[in-house]
This record gives structure tokens, C-alpha cells and sequence, in this order.
């Protein structure tokens, strides 16, 4: 009989871990901690996230009661100093390329042939309190920032990067690999004309938001074959161009377009205007473009609310970014698995079940149907039979 392996396992499968050893000799990721080396490190951080774990104490107590499973993981057991170190000065590259390398095997397992190439760019906040001093305040929250690139097509985030709260979007933004062909969607935060003069040069799209004081000359109407959208109408589509008195130059065709959203989903305000460089799509579809930005926000509270990036194991700024990347390798482990598994769950669910059963011997793909009943082989049976008839 074969030996099933353990939820954890089966999660962790997908990481290439000669792959993994290039990324940590490249950026010398066992310099310095050569008795707890970065896969160790790796396991316990992913251990973590998916144990909805919270604290270094509870880390370590936890990870260290399921010692009869760390064989099979390439680990041992180990301290809650050695790990506070190994956070405080292990290079945050070590993760960050394990990111990159595992989104590009997410893609190649969910990439629809044919998907519209939908790239999403956003940024989230994560807050942090006064104990963090290496916090920056940009007016808003006191803490760090958490970008990233979204793939719609593949449903895949394959880009990530945590600065200080303070950094303009914008400045991460433009880092973005532009692919010819791809469209871009984003909103006021990446409000940079050279830029956007980028991307048209490149051979991409995007669709985006003005900013208020952004003044535009419309050149000509464009007629509107269809108004109505998904939770929304298109009040008008005009070809227009930046008229700035200044040196400001856009030289590139633009659309704007103005959006009417319905009562139900209405913000601040009904009304709201994008702009493109789109000049082949009709108006409707440049609106239901912009709405899918959406997606990216659902993102970015399905992590807040399943993993742990509310709550810190460390109080430095390489433990948190550290942590934060585990968190994001940890979403894209139970995308492959679920889509190597067949598993039909809701994210959520599949989520709580493998954070549940990790260290349990169970197939990933009925993690959620209980275990076989014990079946007594016939010829037992028939002795227990036999044995009972005579008592």
C-alpha cells in the first residue's frame, strides 16, 4: 500500500529545490545562518501562514510538535532565537525570486489559451504601529506598502515588492516589465505621463483614471453604438488632448470616457472618468476594463483576511518583509495545488482545510471528505464471527 503524503507535502511539492539553492546562492542566503539555512527558514514561514500562526513563541512550539513529519520536509527542529535572527538578516531576494519563479509555474498551469492579456497594478497599505521605527508615515497609514502586479488572464499575482508607506506608487509601477500587446489597467496613484508614454511606445494598453486637475480638450465625439454595461452606462467617449499651459506633453492619441454607475454600486460619487490610449475598443468594453481592476482588491482582502499579514513575528523591516512574501508564496502553493488536484472547494475553504490537516496524510483533492472507515479483512471477519458464535 502506498504511503500517502502529508498535507504539507503535497503543498510544498511545487518548489523546485535545486532552483530554490541557485536563488539562495546567488544572494548569499546561508551566509550567515548556516546551522538554520533558508529552506528551513522557508518551511517554518510558509508553516506560519497557513497555520494562521501569529506569534514566534506559538511558531516555534507548534512547528516543533510535529517533529515525526520534519523528515519528510528536509527539516529539523529549531529555536525561537535562531529564527528571529535568520528573519533579521536573511536577504528578502531569497523570497522575493521564489515568488517569481512560482508565479511562472502558476501560469503555465492556469493560463487559458486565448486569455486577453490583463495586466491589474496596485498597491495595498499595511499598517504598522509605533514600536516599528523603521516606519515611514505617508499621510495616510504609518507602515509599509505591499505592490503588485496582477495577471487576469492566468489569475495570477506575478509581481511583488514592499517598500516604505511613503513610496509613490508610481515609482514602483514604472519597474513593471511592459509586454507589447497587453493592456494595463491602474488607477490615480500611477498618474505619470512619460510613464504612459512608455507603454503606448511599447506596444501596450491602458486604461486608467484622471486626475481632477488634469485639464483635457476634447477633439472629436465618438459615437456610441452601446451605452449599457454591467452595473453601469457610458455617458460619452471623446477622442481628447492633454491642454496643459506648461511644458507637459502627451503626444499620443487618448479617449476619455465618462461612466454613470448604478445606484447599487455607486461610491462618492455616480460618475467617474477613464482615459486610454485604446483606440480600437468600444467605450463599454474600456469601462467593463477599468471595473476588473476590482479583482486586484479582492485579492488584497482575501490575504489580509486568511493569512497572517496583520500580525508580526518581528519588529524589524526584514522580518516583515520577509513574512509578507511567505504570505504571497503561500497563496500561489494553494493555487497550483488546488489546480494540480482537481480541487473544486472555494479558495476560502481549501484554504482553512489545509491550515487544518497540514501534517495530516491525506490526498489533497478530498481534503474535505473524512478518512476511510478501518475495513476488517474477510478472513478476520469470519474469525471474529466464529469467536463471538462461541464465547
Amino acid at each position: 500500500m502506498r504511503l500517502e503524503n502529508s498535507v504539507f507535502v503535497e503543498l510544498l511539492k511545487p518548489i523546485d529545490r535545486r532552483g530554490f539553492q541557485k536563488i539562495v546562492d546567488r544572494h548569499g542566503g546561508d551566509a550567515y545562518d548556516k546551522s538554520f539555512r533558508s529552506w528551513s527558514h522557508l518551511v517554518a514561514l510558509i508553516f506560519a501562514q497557513l497555520g494562521a500562526v501569529v506569534s514566534l513563541r506559538a511558531l516555534v512550539a507548534a512547528f516543533n510538535a510535529e517533529a515525526n513529519g520534519h523528515y519528510h520536509l528536509g527539516v529539523g527542529r529549531f529555536a525561537r532565537s535562531t529564527l528571529a535572527e535568520a528573519s533579521a538578516r536573511r536577504p528578502v531576494a531569497v523570497f522575493a525570486d521564489l515568488f517569481a519563479l512560482l508565479a511562472a509555474t502558476l501560469d503555465r498551469k492556469t493560463r487559458r489559451e486565448g486569455a486577453e492579456m490583463l495586466r491589474l497594478i496596485d498597491s495595498t497599505p499595511i499598517p504598522l504601529s509605533k514600536f516599528h521605527a523603521f516606519a515611514r508615515s505617508n499621510g495616510r497609514i504609518h507602515g509599509l506598502k505591499m505592490h503588485v502586479a496582477y495577471d487576469r488572464g492566468a489569475d495570477r499575482p506575478y509581481r511583488v515588492e514592499v517598500t516604505l508607506a511613503n513610496v509613490n506608487d508610481v515609482t514602483i509601477g514604472k519597474k513593471t516589465p511592459i509586454e507589447a500587446g497587453a493592456t494595463y489597467v491602474f488607477d490615480k496613484g500611477y498618474y505619470d505621463f512619460k510613464w504612459w508614454k512608455g507603454i503606448h511606445d511599447a506596444g501596450a494598453l491602458f486604461v486608467t483614471r484622471p486626475k481632477t486637475n488634469t485639464r483635457l480638450k476634447v477633439v472629436a465625439e465618438r459615437p456610441l453604438d452601446k451605452t449599457r454595461g454591467d452595473g453601469f452606462t457610458v455617458l460619452a467617449d471623446s477622442e481628447v488632448a492633454l491642454a496643459s499651459k506648461g511644458d507637459s506633453k502627451l503626444r499620443m492619441r487618448l479617449r476619455r470616457i465618462r461612466i454613470e454607475r448604478d445606484a447599487a454600486s455607486r461610491a462618492k460619487s455616480p460618475i467617474i472618468e477613464v482615459i486610454t490610449n485604446d483606440m480600437t475598443r468600444d467605450a463599454v468594453e474600456i469601462a467593463a476594463l477599468y471595473k476588473v481592476r476590482w479583482a486586484i482588491e479582492l485579492l488584497f482582502r482575501w490575504l489580509k483576511q486568511h493569512l497572517s499579514i496583520r500580525k508580526f513575528l518581528g519588529k524589524n523591516e526584514n522580518a516583515i518583509k520577509l513574512q509578507l512574501l511567505a504570505a504571497m508564496i503561500a497563496f500561489l502553493l494553494l493555487c497550483i495545488a488546488a489546480h494540480s488536484h482537481g480541487v473544486t472547494l472555494p479558495p476560502l475553504r481549501f484554504a482553512e482545510l489545509a491550515g487544518r490537516f497540514l501534517f495530516a496524510r491525506r490526498p489533497v483533492a478530498s481534503i474535505d471528505e473524512p478518512p476511510p472507515k478501518y475495513r476488517v479483512p474477510s478472513r478476520w471477519k469470519s474469525d471474529c464471527q466464529i469467536e463471538m458464535i462461541y464465547a
